[in-house]
């Protein structure tokens, strides 16, 4: 079967109108591009990471809707005009018509997901690939529903973390799991005992999917099961890969999951916000950029038998 792509070029204020309207209509998708792409009148969207947008569309946007080929395209558009509010129904859109051909859609989007090395000797492989090398420490992992599969640098610097102090017979707590990359790297390396949390639930099913897929022995829990099971378990590391506003809430509960003389790692952090996440966690531990990737940090830190001084806060 192929489609039709209708492209309706409309200034800001008529996209997402448009856009419900297409969708109310029988359009199959539609979506919302900037209609200055590839043109030095291109401008970015989105902003900081876990912020929404100011603004759900460009100045100049492109709505794109998808629909069956043979469907009458202009009748479809007219009917999602008359359902919004002028002056758009009035307006006279001009629209262009894309053929869609038909394709192995599974095969080509597996075609772009390929094995990711990472560190000096981690394999990120999709359950389509062979490991390139099966004596590395290979993560069969699918793209899916839940955040980590390696590609993000804020994942890859928390594994090159984890390989670089490898917590061989150590408890590892993973919090803000995903799809529990992270606790399966901290398993495979050796570690005694791991743990992971997340607040999604999807995410703690995904888990537990690719724990069994690895062959890793992992206990997922949600954040109220965690702390029923674990109320005052502390874990030799602590890894969170979230981001900065959650991670300074957090610091005093991060900070009392981590046993003395453990050591605690954060990511989801830019490198312009490392200084105020350490200043969290001053009164606890002392927290330092471990490495920076793409504008990422991770930061890591030992927590002392005994907490900072005032002093010591203030220093750090």
């Amino acid at each position: 079967m192929s489609w039709t792509e209708i492209v309706i070029d409309v200034p800001l204020h008529q996209a997402e109108a448009l856009s419900d309207a297409l969708m109310e209509v029988g359009a199959l998708s539609v979506s919302v591009e900037d209609a200055d792409e590839g043109t030095d009148a291109e401008r970015p969207l989105f902003g900081e990471p876990g912020m929404e947008p100011e603004q759900t569309a460009w100045e100049h946007s492109r709505v794109v809707a998808l629909a069956p080929l043979e469907a009458d395209h202009a009748a479809l558009l007219a009917e999602a005009q008359a359902l919004c509010e002028p002056p758009l129904q009035t307006a006279k859109l001009n629209y262009s018509l894309r053929s869609v051909a038909d394709q192995d859609w599974v095969r080509l989007t597996q075609s772009q997901f390929e094995p990711i090395h990472i560190g000096k000797n981690i394999w990120v492989v999709p359950s389509w690939h062979d490991a390139p090398d099966p004596n590395a420490l290979v993560l069969e992992l699918d793209p899916g529903l839940a955040f980590g599969t390696g590609s993000h640098p804020t994942t890859r610097l928390c594994m090159e973390w984890l390989e670089t102090h490898a917590p061989a017979g150590q408890s590892v707590l993973d919090y803000g799991c995903g799809s529990g990359i992270l606790a399966l790297v901290a398993k495979k390396l050796g570690a005694r005992e791991v743990a992971g949390v997340d607040i999604d639930a999807q995410a703690i099913e995904a888990a537990r999917h690719n724990s069994q897929r690895n062959g890793c022995e992992i206990d997922y829990f949600l954040p109220d099961d965690f702390t029923t099971a674990h109320p005052h378990t502390t874990f030799d590391v602590v890894v969170a890969n979230i981001l900065s506003s959650p991670l300074k809430l957090l610091a005093p509960m991060l900070c009392g999951r981590v046993t003395p003389g453990g050591r605690l790692v954060l990511s989801g952090v830019l490198a312009r916000q490392a200084d105020e996440v350490a200043a969290a966690y001053a009164p606890f531990m002392k927290m330092d950029v471990w490495a920076e990737r793409e504008g990422w940090v991770a930061l890591s830190g030992t927590l002392p038998d005994q907490p900072p001084t005032s002093d010591d806060a203030t220093r750090a």
